[in-house]
């Protein structure tokens, strides 16, 4: 089992942080590891937008990048079914290096799931 590192971490914050924002929505802030002590990840809001922060420490990268996928996901307040989409376009750039590219249609109906 591959275990997160924290270059992988930042890579990942950067490339899901770009990718969010193609999509027109807030990327959220990460850090690493959370506040609390025990838990696997966080969320904080704040006015200029949201913090995930997550543990890296002995986790397997894809738990990794599900916390932080996930975090776009309730950052931006997303209903399920622009939720699925989002989250779907975002492993899509995390797996497979793909560019994000949304009809108009798609992306106003993000925009409609975020507000």
């Amino acid at each position: 089992m591959e275990f997160a590192s924290t270059v992988e971490f930042a890579h990942a914050a950067r490339t899901l942080s770009r990718a969010a924002r193609s999509l027109g929505l807030d990327a959220p802030s990460y850090r690493c590891p959370p506040r609390l002590v025990g838990i696997e990840r966080s969320i904080r809001r704040r006015p200029k937008g949201a913090v995930v922060s997550i543990r890296v420490k002995n986790r397997p990268l894809g738990a990794v990048l599900a916390d932080m996928i996930e975090g776009v996901i309730v950052a931006n307040r997303l209903v399920p079914l622009h939720a699925d989409r989002v989250r779907t376009d975002l492993w899509a750039v995390m797996t497979e290096g793909a560019e994000i590219q949304l009809s108009n249609n798609a992306r106003s109906h993000i925009a409609r799931g975020a507000a």
